[in-house]
């Protein structure tokens, strides 16, 4: 049945233009598409600036040959809407890659000379069909990753990709029927070519059946017992001197003449039926093969985009994990030649080592001038600039911070190293003077620009005269530029030009090593006099040297100095600020926190006591009904007087209990501190005016803790006064409701609660309340009976106990505890 063709799939701007047939890159001008422009960065600077060690990590990276082509061709690229394109595939796939882990693209074959083949009405070879099937297999494997990877119903710029990839399971499964290897076909491929290799089964048993009956009955004519091989045909061997003896054809001797190899007359016809059943299975197999190659050719057009597609996805996704090896992110780009680089890495170095750098260019000025001492660190920083924006440009992400920025240069020219050439009879200044030029002559205003040590090599004060009018020129035309130097007089440009900004490479003096940050706006100062006296050079060879310094440049050097002081102590004050500001908040978040706290613990006493006055109401008035009750009978003279009398006493005893119950007794202002305290007795605080229980006793200062209510704290022995115990059970009258309610919540709140048969609605009221006692009564945890079920109570359970505070944590119970019918719930 005819495939019919669906709809063109998307393809990314990164393909190479030998794997687009013309049916592809000829698309409707509407598709999504995108075009690539022609790029002309200067191969020179992809080499200064090691820009191919970069693809050649992310080659590593790829799995098939045909992705790690297509990386090894990766240039960057000019258009704003490709470079975002790019820039967002790579992390659309770092953030698949972080989700699901690596995708290998490993047995992505290029079968595009097989399918021209078909195109013209080849037939295929069983090596070519495995290879179709093993691409078909790799696309089956990323169609089942980007369904997993994709549940969640979000969409990225790779799921266009994803969906054009058909896995042509029918395909794939004959091809995987018919044939078992590169030489082999299987026998179930045909029912002709099982029927012939049976056939071919059963001569093959009768031939062994005769030859095994012809070696017993002539032994003693053949050179050895055995069955051999010639021309395809069995034979045996029979000595020379005998050959009369053995009827049949002679089709080979051995070299020495004294072994003749005959196939027997007996098997003559049975060897040809086999010649000729052979020469069929080859005819079956070809027909197979005729048939597999009609069937696949049907799918061409498939074929060519899973191979197209799972080469972009392989180096779509080689950029992510590339990413995710230095820890890249996707940077910001803007079209105002603006440069922020936040904590840059340069990626060519150890991650371990290597110090980040904080890099701007382009909002303040245009132009900065970078000093320091060698092996400071200014060429790195050189580098990584002109690599980022290479990167960048090609869809990489760089090892930075967030919120990084970049710019689109149309040309990046980069004058860095020893340019010395003894073919051309060029001096290390000529060869780097040639490159100036050029890169003077070719320039505009959306080049970046990097020299590192310019005008190195010859007299310094000329070759600081050439640096200045150099940098002069570039400013003056806009073009964003980065320079190293030793020279002091650029320095002094840099003061005193607009636009124009110092830059140094920190080195410390004590150490006398480069601390290797980048200080934007600082001055590089020059530490020889330092340095050769920390090395034991004599002082008063130093002092005589700092003779032959001109005023201007000890001013200068002395405002340099003074400069890098004024530094050090402001950075000592920002991080001494940002300490402060660090404990402050800490400080807030914490009495944040008590003050939650404290809000939670007043609504639990303010609900408790309404319940207790709740409690006391509903008792008084059952002991006024009662009380009414009585009267009325007392009053209808059927009761004595003295009964009646007896009644009224009660109820007035009773309410005196209850005033003294409720009422705070003030104690005498000069009380006598305890003397003796054992843990667990019964105290009042007179300065908080609260009664609790000796929690630890007092210790040489007299201080200990007493545990009040939810409240545990530190008081002096003076400042409580010891309560009696309350009388025997024996010698108590029956308690009233109100003396219930003085019961100790220890005594009366149980570890388990039972909600099963209640709605959701009651149980989480009764959970609630049962909580609460449970916490004010100190209980470490709780077990909460919910029932299995339809798992709707337990739900609402777990999502009232997210909302509580005090509740520390809480889990399903274990094997033992009533697995998932049963919550326990632990207590802060």
């Amino acid at each position: 049945m005819p495939v019919t063709r669906k709809d063109e799939i998307f393809l990314g701007p990164h393909c190479l233009t030998r794997l687009l047939p013309d049916r592809v890159s000829a698309r409707n001008p509407g598709s999504n598409t995108i075009k690539k422009k022609d790029i002309t960065m200067n191969e020179k600077v992809l080499n200064t600036l090691e820009y191919h060690k970069i693809i050649d990590m992310l080659s590593e990276h790829a799995t098939s040959a045909s992705g790690k082509e297509l990386c090894r061709n990766l240039r960057p690229a000019t258009d704003l809407s490709e470079i975002q394109m790019a820039q967002q595939q790579t992390s659309d796939a770092l953030t698949r890659i972080y989700q699901k882990g690596s995708l290998s693209f490993s047995g992505t074959h290029n079968v595009g000379a097989s399918l021209k083949r078909l195109e013209i009405g080849g037939t295929l070879g069983m090596e070519e069909f495995l290879k179709i099937a093993s691409l078909l297999e790799v696309v089956r494997r990323v169609k089942a990753y980007s369904r997993s990877e994709r549940d969640n119903g979000s969409a990225d710029s790779l799921d266009e990709l994803f969906g054009g990839l058909e896995p042509l399971t029918p395909l794939l499964d004959e091809i995987r029927r018919c044939i078992l290897s590169e030489t082999e076909i299987a026998d179930d491929a045909s029912a002709t070519l099982k029927n012939i290799r049976r056939s071919i089964k059963n001569i093959n048993e009768k031939i062994r059946s005769q030859m095994n009956d012809l070696l017993n009955s002539t032994r003693t004519y053949l050179q050895d017992a055995v069955v051999t091989m010639r021309n395809g045909r069995y034979c045996l061997p029979v000595k020379a001197e005998s050959k009369g003896q053995v009827p049949g054809m002679i089709h080979d001797q051995s070299s020495t003449g004294s072994t003749i190899f005959i196939e027997p007359m007996a098997i003559v016809k049975l060897n040809n039926d086999l010649k000729e059943l052979y020469l069929k299975e080859q005819e079956e197999i070809d027909i197979i093969l005729a048939s597999l190659s009609s069937l696949t050719a049907e799918y061409i057009p498939y074929l060519q985009d899973n191979f197209k597609i799972l080469t972009e996805l392989d180096f779509i996704f080689a950029k992510g994990s590339l990413a995710k090896a230095y820890n890249g992110v996707a940077p910001l780009f803007n079209q105002e030649r603006r440069i922020r680089i936040r904590k840059g890495r340069h990626p060519l170095l150890d991650s371990h080592k290597v110090v980040p750098i904080d890099i701007h260019l382009g909002d303040e000025f245009d132009l900065l001038i970078v000093t320091g001492p060698n092996t400071g660190g200014k060429t790195v920083s050189l580098k990584t600039v002109g690599l980022f924006t290479l990167m960048g440009q090609s869809g990489l992400h760089i090892p930075a911070n967030d919120r990084s920025e970049l710019s689109i240069f149309e040309e990046v020219f980069a004058d860095i190293g020893d340019e010395q050439s003894i073919e051309q009879n060029l001096s290390t200044f000529s060869s780097h003077m040639k490159n100036i030029i050029s890169i003077l002559e070719h320039a505009g205003e959306n080049s970046l620009v990097l020299f590192d040590e310019l005008c190195a090599g010859t007299d310094p004060t000329e070759g600081a005269a050439l640096a200045i009018s150099i940098l002069s020129r570039l400013h003056e035309q806009g073009i964003r530029s980065m320079a190293t130097t030793h020279y002091s007089e650029l320095k002094v440009f840099a003061i005193s030009t607009p636009g124009v900004e110092n830059a140094c490479c920190e080195f410390s003096v004590e150490t006398l090593s480069p601390t290797y940050r980048l200080l934007i706006g600082i001055p590089g100062k020059s530490n020889a006099f330092a340095i050769s006296g920390k090395l034991g050079l004599p002082p008063d060879i130093i002092e005589e040297a700092r003779k032959h310094l001109t005023e201007q440049e000890e001013n200068l050097e002395d405002l340099i100095s003074d400069l890098e002081s004024r530094r050090i102590l402001i950075e000592n004050e920002q991080l001494e600020t940002e300490e402060n500001k660090k404990k402050i908040e800490s400080i807030k978040e914490k009495l944040e926190e008590k003050q939650s706290r404290l809000d939670s613990q007043r609504e639990k006493i303010i609900r408790q006591a309404n319940e207790e006055a709740h409690a006391i109401l509903r008792e008084a008035k059952e002991v006024a009904d009662q009380t009414i009750k009585n009267f009325h009978k007392y009053g209808q003279g059927t009761v004595p007087a003295k009964e009646m009398e007896q009644e009224r006493s009660r109820l007035r005893g009773k309410m005196s209990d209850l005033e003294k119950n409720m009422a705070l007794k003030q104690e005498q202002p000069n009380h006598q501190a305890p003397k003796k305290l054992r843990i667990g007795d019964s105290v009042k605080v007179l300065s908080m005016n609260l009664k609790g229980t000796v929690h630890t006793l007092p210790n040489d200062k007299g201080d200990l803790y007493v545990q009040m209510g939810i409240l545990r704290s530190l008081v002096n022995i003076k400042d409580l006064v010891l309560l009696e115990d309350p009388a025997p059970l024996g010698n108590k009258k029956k308690s009233t409701g109100a003396g219930k309610l003085k019961m100790s919540k220890s005594a009366s709140v149980s570890t388990e609660i039972n909600l099963i048969g209640k709605t959701t609605a009651e149980a989480i009221a009764l959970l609630d309340k049962y909580l609460d006692d449970a916490y004010l009564a100190h209980i470490p945890s709780v077990r909460i009976v919910h029932g299995k079920g339809t798992g709707a109570l337990r739900k609402a359970v777990h999502s009232h106990l997210k909302s509580l505070k005090y509740v520390k944590s809480f889990r399903l119970g274990e094997f033992g505890e009533g697995d998932s019918g049963v919550t326990i719930a632990e207590f802060s």
